[in-house]
């Protein structure tokens, strides 16, 4: 069988999705904050939403462990695999990108799951690959390598990476890796399309595999021309090698009538900080305890967001996201909502068809222009 690559032929010029909230307590750090479920249901609406609205993705993280505080955060998370697999067929249109963790699937174990999420999803199926950066997630499980290093965990994804793409369309593989090993290994049937490949990190490693691997790339920075230069940079590796990769970043929305409401609503939300779930977290990240619990307490309200927010009405939001992706080069959005059956279902009636609009008469000036 011969499998085909992913294509752009239809493609937005800009494409927008949600990060689904598969963990309790969703994107935002917070006891005063709404509180979406890690529940089969929610997550259904929630895609069902994004399928109606006419968003072009859903994707879900991969999540083994929460951080505790007072509002037990993430205690409670769905795994993604299976939890796409049911959104895939409850879906017709949106894209369906699941997450993997490298450092604990076999790749004849992602393989043939992928392969089956793409018979189920019709073509829809994305692979978001992650290598671990939370090693208390994987110390319960005795799956922790304390000895690989930043360079070993790039390795370990690229070998993975090309172990997998092989097997979507090799009848047998054989690879012997410091990480895995596979022997004539087969898996069978093929997917007819390969399964986009999507993948997050800010380092030079990580920009290498993206422009190797990957058909998208999530980006996170401090600001704009940072950001800018790192979607530059894959967007020239992946050229080089004959390839395309598109680019994205993270926005959690919260949206009022007014921007004052808007305002208030961060104002409340940051009011609930969570300062023992957050200190944990950054723990997680390798932060010396004090130093976490430190930052934690001079957390402001801004602290409680895990990403970059926007706050305000309609056209604040809209001014705000054009700004953003016109300044970075970026190809898309992964949005984040603090409550997802009514600010999602507000974003898709006031916000996303002007931005479909604005971005339809952007593509009509390029095509002028050329």
């Amino acid at each position: 069988m011969t499998m085909s690559t992913p294509t752009n032929a239809s493609t937005p010029t800009k494409e927008y999705g949600v990060f689904l909230p598969i963990g309790d307590g969703g994107w935002i750090m917070s006891t005063t904050s709404p509180r979406p479920l890690a529940d089969y249901e929610y997550n259904k609406r929630a895609a069902l939403h994004a399928e109606d609205m006419g968003l072009d993705f859903i994707m879900t993280m991969a999540k083994w462990r929460g951080f505790g505080g007072d509002s037990d955060y993430w205690g409670n998370t769905l795994e993604s695999m299976t939890l796409m697999s049911g959104l895939a067929e409850a879906t017709e249109r949106v894209k369906v990108w699941a997450t993997m963790h490298a450092n604990i699937h076999h790749p004849a174990v992602a393989a043939k799951m992928y392969t089956t999420l793409q018979q189920i999803s019709g073509g829809r199926a994305g692979m978001n690959i992650v290598n671990g950066a939370y090693p208390g997630e994987f110390t319960q499980m005795g799956l922790w390598d304390h000895d690989r290093t930043q360079e070993d965990k790039y390795r370990l994804t690229s070998e993975w990476c090309e172990a997998v793409t092989r097997l979507w369309s090799e009848d047998t593989v054989s690879m012997e890796s410091d990480f895995f090993t596979l022997d004539e290994c087969e898996s069978r049937p093929h997917p007819e399309v390969r399964p986009a490949i999507i993948s997050a990190g800010n380092s030079s490693q990580a920009r290498a595999f993206q422009a190797e691997w990957c058909d998208g790339a999530f980006m996170a920075a401090n600001d704009l021309e940072t950001m800018k230069a790192q979607s530059d940079d894959v967007k020239a590796r992946s050229a080089a090698l004959g390839r395309e990769c598109r680019t994205y970043a993270m926005l959690t929305v919260v949206q009022g009538d007014t921007d004052a409401e808007a305002e208030a609503l961060v104002a409340e939300y940051g009011r609930g900080i969570d300062r023992p779930a957050i200190a944990l977290m950054r723990q997680s990240w390798g932060i010396p305890a004090e130093h976490a619990l430190n930052w934690a307490n001079g957390a402001g309200a801004e602290g409680a967001f895990q990403t970059a927010y926007v706050a305000g009405a309609a056209d604040t939001i809209v001014d705000h996201i054009r700004h953003v992706v016109g300044e970075t080069g970026l190809d898309g959005l992964m949005l984040i909502f603090p409550e997802f059956d009514r600010d999602m279902v507000l974003f898709g009636e006031t916000v996303l068809p002007e931005l479909r609009r604005l971005d339809a008469l952007d593509a009509m000036d390029v095509a002028v222009a050329s």
